[in-house]
């Protein structure tokens, strides 16, 4: 362990077990539910080897810096400036870097989120609401977010020639009063040129309720007419939004978790990788600002509100039938044209998307996943696994999340 200055505690710096155990520093922000769960995740691999850790508290605009007299064997940090970079290189020690910003002659090891997935990720969310109209609110002149973006455009593209990009610079300084004011002016005039309804995907939680926020000034309903999503997930302030905000699930607990062990192995001696370790996102949190279908055909949208009602019972077309009184070859054609695919391809598609996080948030058994998902047999769910992904349901499970 160590006080807040990073500097041993007197009774434990001569002693030969703190010498032999690895000091790590943690520069990653702590006032955001990303940054914490990150550091939740290095904290639970470190326990492993009984690092002591040093981390820097504060939020994301706050300098990286190390104590004046830091000795330590391993850094994880989130390098997002050059003169960051030069702090973490003038400690001689081996640094993982989690941030998604790539900078110019910047090499270090890398563990961050694969933005074109979770870009395809949100895309899927909203595509199986029914929306044929999209946009997108981010930062602009900023690579990362471009990759993201380009990943949702090209996964809407099928249904949607044009996603517009509403850009802001987004300044948190002094003049953040009168930033706030001009960007609601600037969402309002944009909101207005956008076809209705529509699907916004926005780059971060706060953008997210900026725009929530502007569509209430300019009377516009959240879902019915604009749909929202975050490409995070701060837990507090998505639910805290009226209503409530969906964001993505980013597993940056297993960032946190991926870039100790990476981490560890730098130290061990390892060389590093050749090329950085990019890791999908497992899901949406769904919440009140896309809890909608934008769905015209009542009959369709019945049948799409059973399906994911019921989908996890056992169920089949037949059901769905019962339920909306219209032929089979009305649904299958409408199904089709709507979604690309049949009634019983969404009745699996929504039992798959259940088993998915199942495995990624629970040490559930198989058997019991496929049970609690729809599937009829674990047989069924690792052949729809095999089918979809490529993989069986016990090699997703070890490939999304943090080993313990």
């Amino acid at each position: 362990m160590v006080n807040e200055s990073g500097r041993r505690p007197k009774s434990l710096r001569a002693t030969s077990i703190e010498k032999a155990l690895p000091h790590v520093a943690v520069l990653v922000d702590t006032a955001t539910g990303w940054g914490r769960r990150l550091v939740r995740g290095v904290v639970n691999y470190s326990q492993r080897g009984c690092w002591y850790l040093w981390i820097k508290s504060g939020g994301q605009e706050s300098p990286l810096w190390l104590p004046p007299d830091w000795r330590g064997d391993g850094i994880i940090a989130r390098i997002g400036t050059q003169a960051a970079a030069r702090r973490v290189r003038a400690a001689g020690v081996p640094a993982v870097n989690i941030s998604a910003i790539e900078l110019p002659a910047v090499d270090f090891p890398r563990v961050a989120t694969d933005l074109v997935a979770a870009g395809r990720l949100a895309a899927e969310h909203l595509l199986d609401r029914g929306f044929v109209h999209f946009a997108y609110y981010g930062l602009t002149h900023r690579a990362y977010v471009d990759r993201h973006y380009h990943g949702f455009a090209q996964a809407v593209a099928p249904v949607c020639n044009d996603c517009p990009f509403f850009g802001t610079t987004f300044d948190a300084g002094a003049g953040a009063r009168t930033a706030w004011s001009t960007r609601q002016r600037g969402l309002a005039r944009w909101l207005n040129t956008l076809a209705k309804p529509v699907a916004v995907v926005t780059w971060t939680t706060e953008l997210g309720r900026e725009l929530i926020h502007a569509c209430r000034r300019e009377g516009l309903l959240v879902p019915e007419q604009v749909a929202v999503l975050a490409a995070d997930n701060d837990d507090l302030l998505c639910e805290a939004c009226s209503p409530s905000l969906s964001g993505m699930a980013l597993t940056s607990e297993r960032i946190g978790f991926a870039a100790a062990e990476l981490l560890d192995r730098l130290m061990g001696g390892e060389p590093p990788p050749d090329g950085p370790l990019l890791l999908e996102p497992t899901g949406v949190v769904a919440r009140q600002s896309t809890d909608t279908l934008a769905v015209n055909d009542p009959d369709l949208a019945c049948a799409l509100a059973f399906i994911r009602s019921h989908a996890t019972e056992p169920i089949r077309v037949q059901d769905v039938l019962r339920e909306v009184p219209v032929s089979r070859r009305w649904l299958e054609r409408r199904f089709r044209e709507v979604l690309g695919r049949g009634p019983a391809a969404e009745i699996r598609r929504v039992r798959l998307a259940r088993a998915k996080r199942l495995l990624a948030e629970t040490d559930l058994p198989i058997p019991e996943v496929a049970r609690l998902a729809g599937f009829s047999s674990r047989e069924y769910l690792a052949a729809v696994f095999a089918s979809e992904l490529n993989l069986s349901p016990r090699q997703y499970r070890n490939r999304i999340r943090p080993r313990r």
